[in-house]
């Protein structure tokens, strides 16, 4: 459970750190909680902001103000500070048009999950020119494993109109050597795309420091 702020020492608050160590020091959840300012009389904004997380995850690039709005003290001020921000970003990193070359390519845009304590299983949407239309989060698991099936897997891909699809997930306990779970759910998620006309480019699995690929091992 994360702590609140009352918990967290006043130089290791959100704001605090930002200032002294700068924003890329500061996990999603702590850069949610400074866009937010401050949460409810009944959520601290460090719950709130890691609620608002995981909903941005899920929802990639398509989150809209209604979907931050449902939450308890956000309204459409701090909604669309957010999403003001989000677009900041897109058009200064933007990762829907990137070309996906190898695998590494992709990287860039999935680093900051390295660090969750949790395995989250990405799916990244692919156009016919190897472009990416939008990543998003399938599944959160357990520190080991992150249980996925590839209908949730294809279900946002064919809303895309993808073409093919990268998936990835990360391994907090470190090592990126795929376990025996990870090779069976690459070889059901290739057979399932060819079924559904959706090439399989990749599955990588990755840490802070390393990453493992399907393609390039030729495994896939």
């Amino acid at each position: 459970m994360s702590k609140t702020i009352a918990q967290i020492p006043e130089a290791d608050r959100p704001r605090e750190k930002l200032l002294r160590k700068g924003a890329s020091a500061l996990s999603d959840q702590e850069l949610l909680a400074v866009l937010l300012g401050k949460g409810t009389a009944s959520m601290d904004v460090m719950t709130l902001a890691a609620k608002l997380a995981r909903l941005i995850d899920e929802k990639g690039l398509q989150v809209k103000a209604d979907d931050l709005t449902q939450f308890d003290g956000v309204g459409d001020a701090k909604a669309t500070l957010i999403l003001a921000a989000i677009e900041f970003a897109r058009r200064r990193i933007k990762p829907e048009g990137s070309k996906i070359e190898t695998p590494a390519n992709l990287l860039p845009h999935l680093r900051h999950y390295a660090d969750r304590k949790q395995e989250h299983f990405l799916c990244a949407s692919i156009n016919g020119a190897n472009e990416i239309l939008n990543i998003r989060v399938v599944s959160i698991g357990l520190i080991d494993r992150s249980p996925v099936h590839p209908r949730e897997v294809f279900a946002d891909a064919l809303a895309d109109r993808a073409a093919a699809i990268i998936v990835a997930h990360n391994h907090p306990s470190g090592g990126v050597e795929p376990s025996h779970s990870d090779i069976s759910i690459t070889a059901q998620l290739k057979a399932a795309g060819g079924i559904l006309g959706i090439e399989l480019l990749d599955h990588i699995i990755f840490n802070r420091t390393e990453y493992f690929s399907f393609l390039e091992a030729g495994r896939l």
